[in-house]
């Protein structure tokens, strides 16, 4: 069968029949597998990072040679203000008999007391199964809260508990975003569509698109090795609707068009797929291999969401591009009501813009001074960039959530009564022959408050240390005093030393997120550029689309960073400025393929200039509505009471709305206009400009 007739099946007569059947199949299918897709969620990767980091080659040889450091430790921290009571202490002994039953091995440390008598710490191990260490850190937070004297403030932190609290603040957030999510679709669509059924259509079709991808996702989890984590899935669920309503915004937009020209739904739809597949595909194809690019990061967290992601769009193209249209349809114009597309003949040489007043009046405002409005527009997004300096790198631990939780808690409490360190200590493993000389040169580093006794290996080939740093683990002098640590034991003759710990951690993660964005960074501009090339057949068009794009990024990262600041989430993941980077090159740059392609139709039929303005007319509404569903889909994010999430969400949604209100309506058409026939260099539209057909000149006067 030919890709047009292809193409033309869910259209078809019988077609549509066949594609819905095909898709209930699907569904029938699906289902199940989808809602499977939580027990495949491995969240190991999310703090992750490549094996051949310091911190990681440590964390192996600390598993290896000292079995019990592979145990996350949970840290009780017990705090009176005017100075620990007999009670108290009292209290802190009876809830270290009762811990060892929740430790693994029953081993619970001695209290440690804080200098200044007003604090204490139990730390303790837990079980390596998740569901086992799940249940001992909430019986440990229940024994905390219960009958401590009053006065006494407690916590439980450390790593077992920052986990407990992640996944305890994600408790049903899958069902609330996607509520969200789906609630803010349906009434973006419905004030679109001003139709009490019509906005129905394509949420369906894109809650059916969003199983598909689950299920795909869940098998390629299952059968073949896939990371997913509840990044990735939350991301998935914004992707599917946000592009996928995009998409059936365009379909639908092109098919009202034609149900105006032709008496038969079937070849108005027939027609309609044709003019918009190209688009729709070239968008698509924009979206998945910019996703697929995240393949190169060493960052295992952003190598995994890729794949993810890029299965979404497929599944959110394969549905807005055959089932939607079979829906459509079968349901025939009924479901435009009370705006129904009637046929009118003569509708073909009619001026499709007169339909488009408000965008008619933009597209004069832009053909009248194009390079006022493109400098006038460049600059304003250019004085956006200047909020970048309201916006930091590295998010501190006790600024992960939204509200405040257990761990968080029990990280401030141990900042104000012990050194910055003490919960996270650096941790020195080196060759045991070299202890001594490890110990001294670790004493000596500046920041370094203070280094524990060595401990000895089983097989006595190794020592663990560790060194309590004088700063917070997550702060800028901590990472610091880490490098100078690593400098000062890598110095030890045979030592063979390596330096861990949550600051290494922190180190390392920044380093491979700096290597990730050099490598990433260009390769998405790269792919996304290439991809323009082969669809606009041009060379300055794509490169003109690329600088928009990379300075509507810069625009965005600003506004947002005055967003941000003003809800006090200023400083951000070190992860979020490469995924917001990807998120809006090729979301982005989608309302310009819409516009572009529109745009080389209309100029090979009537001419560069009038083709331009046409163009812009006829697709402004459509492609605004789109840009406003998209952002409003990443606004959802907003809901997950986690900040990095919290910042990606304010981030995308300001870059769509600033590329679709700004970039597409006014920066790119303007500077075409101002370049003429230039824009399409070397391609054949730069060598002849067809003449304008008569029957639509009303936009070339414009």
């Amino acid at each position: 069968m030919s890709p047009q007739r292809l193409a033309g099946l869910p259209a078809g007569r019988r077609g549509k029949y066949a594609v819905l059947l095909l898709w209930l199949a699907l569904l029938v299918a699906a289902g199940p597998l989808a809602v499977k897709l939580g027990e495949v969620q491995d969240n190991s990767t999310l703090g992750a990072l490549p094996a051949g980091a310091e911190s990681s080659r440590a964390v192996q040889r600390a598993e290896t040679a000292f079995p019990d450091s592979r145990h996350p430790l949970a840290i009780a921290v017990y705090v009176r203000d005017t100075g620990l009571t007999p009670a108290d202490r009292a209290r802190v002994d009876a809830d270290r008999a009762a811990f060892a039953r929740f430790a693994d091995g029953g081993a619970v440390s001695p209290p440690v007391a804080a200098a200044d008598g007003r604090a204490l710490l139990l730390s303790l191990p837990v079980s390596l199964d998740d569901e086992r260490r799940a249940e001992a850190v909430g019986a440990l937070k229940d024994r905390l809260a219960d009958g401590a004297p009053p006065g006494l403030r407690t916590a439980l932190t450390g790593e077992a508990a920052a986990e407990h609290d992640v996944f305890d603040a994600f408790s049903g957030m899958d069902g609330a975003l996607l509520l969200a999510t789906a609630l803010t679709v349906a009434l973006l669509l419905l004030v679109t569509y001003r139709s009490p059924v019509l906005w129905l259509i394509p949420l369906v079709a894109v809650a059916v698109a969003n199983q598909l991808a689950g299920a795909v996702v869940y098998l390629l989890a299952r059968h073949a090795g896939l990371a997913v984590d509840f990044q990735s899935q939350t991301i998935l669920t914004v992707l599917v609707f946000g592009v996928g309503v995009d998409y059936a915004l365009l379909l639908i937009a092109r098919y009202r068009e034609e149900l105006r020209r032709h008496a038969d739904r079937h070849a108005a739809m027939a027609i309609a797929l044709r003019r918009s597949a190209g688009a729709v595909c070239a968008s698509a194809a924009t979206v998945a291999i910019g996703l697929l690019c995240l393949l190169a990061a060493d960052l295992p967290a952003t190598r995994g969401l890729g794949p993810v992601g890029a299965v979404g769009i497929a599944a959110a193209l394969l549905a807005m591009t055959t089932l939607l249209p079979a829906v459509l349809v079968l349901c025939g114009r009924w479901l435009f009501w009370p705006f129904v597309p009637r046929y009118t003949p003569g509708a073909g040489t009619r001026d499709r813009a007169a339909d488009h007043g408000v965008w008619r009046r933009i597209a004069g405002l832009v053909a009248g001074r194009p390079r006022v409005v493109w400098l006038g527009t460049a600059a304003a997004l250019a004085a956006l960039t200047l909020g970048i300096g309201n916006l930091g790198l590295g998010l501190p631990d006790d600024e992960s959530f939204t509200t405040e939780v257990g761990s968080v808690a029990g990280q401030r409490l141990i900042a104000a009564h012990y050194p910055g360190g003490s919960a996270a200590p650096a941790e020195i493993l080196a060759a045991a022959g070299t202890a001594d000389r490890v110990v001294a040169a670790a004493r000596a580093v500046p920041g370094v408050a203070e280094v524990g006794a060595p401990e000895r290996s089983a097989d006595g080939r190794w020592v663990r240390v560790p060194a309590v740093l004088a700063a917070a683990p997550d702060s800028d002098a901590a990472r610091d005093t880490v490098t100078r640590l690593r400098t000062a034991v890598h110095a030890v003759p045979d030592a063979r030393a390596l330096v861990g710990g949550r600051t290494a951690t922190v180190l390392d993660e920044e380093r491979t997120v700096n290597r990730d964005n050099r490598v990433v960074i260009p390769l998405v501009l790269a792919v996304v550029l290439v991809i323009l090339v082969l669809l606009l057949r041009s060379l300055v068009a794509p490169l003109l689309l690329m600088a928009s794009v990379v300075l509507s990024y810069a625009a965005a990262m600003g506004a947002a960073g005055l967003l941000l600041d003003a809800l006090g989430h200023p400083r951000l993941f070190v992860g979020v400025p490469l995924q917001a980077f990807l998120f809006l090159v090729a979301l982005g740059v989608d309302y310009t393929i819409f516009l572009m392609t529109r745009v080389r139709e209309e100029v090979a039929r009537i001419g560069h200039r009038p083709g331009v303005l046409r163009a812009l007319t006829v697709t402004g509404g459509v492609i605004t509505s789109a840009g406003v569903v998209l952002a409003a889909t990443f606004g959802a994010l907003l809901v997950l009471p986690l900040v990095p999430s919290v910042q990606m969400g304010v981030i995308v949604a300001v870059g769509i709305l600033l590329d679709t209100l700004l970039v597409r309506s006014l920066l790119i058409p303007a500077l075409t206009l101002d370049l003429g026939v230039r824009t399409w260099w070397p391609g054949r539209l730069a060598r002849r400009s067809p003449q304008p057909a008569p029957a639509e000149p009303a936009l070339a006067r414009t």
